[in-house]
Parts: structure tokens; sequence; C-alpha cells
């Protein structure tokens, strides 16, 4: 097999990646989207890794190696990724980006003739009221 067809495939997949993340408001959806460009970059990191162990005399695999340690970093960060999103939702009771982006600038921009410090201490006994 020429080392064309994974090329291609790969960089279809890390454009459809790379679409999912600038194009989509939920943020599950952004993670799964960060997922498919790391398996684009894994298929090309076999891929490379075939195609040299066949011109080389010594096969290391090292590109195989590579894969197994993204796919390691990519489960931290699956892991990671949706426990932040789950505790966002369960404090905002959304995981819209653009909402969650607008909340956070509203938020802080507003001055009612309240002290600062008071409204943050105000809002964070709140907070802590909601989750207990």
């Amino acid at each position: 097999m020429h080392l064309a067809y994974p090329a291609v495939l790969s960089a279809l997949l890390f454009c459809t990646g790379l679409y999912g993340v600038l194009a989509r408001r939920n943020a599950i959806l952004v993670l799964m989207s960060v997922e498919l460009m790391l398996n684009a970059v894994n298929l090309n990191l076999v891929a490379f890794d075939v195609w040299l162990s066949k011109t080389a005399q010594d096969t290391l695999h090292s590109g195989q190696a590579l894969t197994l340690f993204t796919i390691a970093i990519a489960a931290a960060e699956v892991g990671i990724g949706l426990a932040i999103v789950l505790a966002v939702y369960r404090n905002r009771g959304t995981s819209d980006i653009d909402k969650l982006r607008d909340t956070a600038e509203t938020g802080d921009g507003s001055d009612d003739g309240h002290d600062a410090s008071e409204s943050a201490a105000s809002t964070t006994a709140e907070k802590a009221e909601a989750t207990a």
C-alpha cells in the first residue's frame, strides 16, 4: 500500500476534527473533535512507521510506541475534560461554550454600587449553598 492513502485519510480526519473544534458550540462535541484530531495524528505515526521500517534495516517501531503514548494522553484528557464539563454543567446548567463565555463576561463587568469583593463573596456563598 502506498503512503499516500493513509496520509490523505489522516488529513481528512484532521480537517474534520479541526472543523468540529472551530464550529461546534457544545463542549462535549469539541472534546470529541479533539479526539478525532489525535486519531489522525496516530494514523500518521503508524503509517510513517511502517513506511520507514520497510526502508530501514532495524525495526524499532517508534511510531507505534508514540501512538501508545498518544492514546494514553488522550484517555487522560477525556477523563479530565469530561469531569470539567460535568462540573460546569452542574453549576451553570449548560455546556454551550458561547453561553458560558457570555455569562463570564457579564458577571464581572457589572457595577451596581457594591464593592467587588462583597459581590464575589456573596456569589461564592450562593454557589456553596447550591452545591451543598
